[in-house]
């Protein structure tokens, strides 16, 4: 949970830099590893794969407040495209994402992040 936090922090930072694919980027990556974070508390032993999308279903079967953070499914668009320039049809990231982009993920990372806390802390 910690290394969500710090993703979701460097994510913040680089957005003041405007660097909005990555922003985008380590959003994704703070959303999956909280989620992955309370799958391993929930006693999970084996929480493979960076799918968002695949985590939050398996973290709804648990706890269905996860439902509430379901439009966070939407980061796994970021977590390919955002860093390889093959990635995207004829542009490159950093000229791909914009700061609405960038917005968005911080958003539905900082959900994802505040959900997994209050669970644990409740």
């Amino acid at each position: 949970m910690k290394q969500a936090e710090r993703d979701l922090d460097d994510a913040r930072y680089t957005f003041a830099g405007e660097r909005y694919n990555l922003v985008c980027f380590l959003s994704q990556q703070a959303a999956e590893k909280a989620v992955k974070a309370f799958l391993y508390l929930s006693g999970e032993e084996r929480v493979l794969g960076h799918s968002v999308a695949d985590l939050l279903t398996r973290a709804s079967s648990l706890n269905h407040a996860f439902i509430t953070v379901s439009r966070a499914r939407t980061l796994d668009l970021y977590y390919i495209p955002t860093r390889y320039p093959n990635g995207i049809p004829g542009g490159l990231p950093y000229e791909a994402f914009d700061r609405e982009e960038g917005e968005k993920a911080l958003t539905l990372a900082t959900a994802v992040i505040d959900l997994v806390k209050k669970m644990f802390t409740d």
